[in-house]
């Protein structure tokens, strides 16, 4: 069964008129729910980590300051939401989600966060509404507990993963390939293992070009025994932030070409959401969809 990571704290009250959207992770699994991709059986909650898999990423000194809602106010600024008691737990929450989709994907292949994806999240602080590295704690737990020796994140989010890319920089046993718009945030960057950087207006069939031509020969080298999967949205031709001009169709493609790959191979997979911020909330819900349709498909 394909086991989906949700918590009705993952849709946080923000200020009115703040561009997060933070409903889709509220409709993303009632859409679900009500085409029939899923049942409520799909859907496990999670709750808080144990903070020593944090600290496996984080400074110490960031996680406590950010606990004790001590962050400055320019450190609350670039993280791009205000600073609450109730952020810091959706955020942990989150982080304990993925870990245990981690569980899930080495049982049945694939599993799922409705939330995550927060790679602009550094060791010592947050940035760009993410404020603790999801997928980096997920890795760092597998290989804490010997349940993988050799990790790949495959980040396809429209924006670099830059606080991954520093998190993992010193590390040989995870690899971190960020495709990514070039003239996007962030604008300065940090060094992936590898980076391909995209032009504005790359569209559909450059994109999968270059996906299809990278991703397998990238797996055959690095023999990966388990994926974790960034699966942006904003990559949408409708997206305020994203400027790459793939159409619906071509973002579900993408997916197909990675969940097909993970599967052929017989790798575990974890996929956490990320951005998605086109206009209308109706696209965002139907791109992220389209990839639990695809992990349905594909593998139940």
């Amino acid at each position: 069964m394909l086991k989906i990571a949700f918590h009705p704290i993952y849709k946080h009250p923000l200020p009115e008129g703040h561009r997060f959207p933070m409903e889709k992770y509220d409709l993303l699994p009632k859409q679900l729910l009500h085409e029939g991709t899923c049942e409520e059986a799909n859907f496990f909650e999670p709750s808080f980590p144990d903070e020593s898999d944090i600290l496996k990423v984080h400074e110490e000194d960031y996680f406590s300051r950010l606990k004790n809602l001590e962050l400055t106010k320019k450190e609350i600024r670039v993280s791009g939401f205000p600073l609450s008691r109730a952020l810091v737990n959706r955020e942990q929450i989150i982080a304990d989600g993925t870990i245990k989709a981690c569980h899930y994907a080495l049982d049945h292949g694939i599993s799922m966060n409705i939330a995550g994806g927060t790679h602009h999240a550094y060791s010592d602080r947050a940035e760009a509404f993410c404020l603790l590295n999801d997928q980096a704690i997920g890795a760092r737990y597998l290989q804490a507990r010997g349940l993988s020796k050799k990790i790949l994140i495959v980040d396809l989010d429209v924006h670099q993963g830059n606080g991954t890319a520093e998190i993992f920089k010193n590390d040989d046993s995870v690899f971190t390939f960020s495709m990514h718009g070039k003239g996007n945030y962030p604008f300065r960057k940090e060094e992936s293992d590898l980076d391909i950087e995209l032009p504005d207006g790359t569209g559909d069939k450059k994109y999968l070009q270059k996906l299809k031509e990278t991703l397998p020969e990238l797996i055959d080298e690095t023999k990966p025994d388990f994926i974790f999967y960034l699966c942006g949205v904003d990559i949408l031709e409708t997206d305020k932030l994203g400027r790459l001009s793939c159409s619906i169709n071509g973002c579900k493609e993408r997916d197909r070409f990675v969940l097909q790959t993970c599967y052929d191979l017989g790798i575990p997979v974890e996929c956490s959401m990320g951005g998605g911020y086109s206009k209308d909330i109706k696209l965002i819900i139907d791109a992220h969809a389209n990839t639990y349709r695809l992990a349905q498909e594909i593998y139940f």
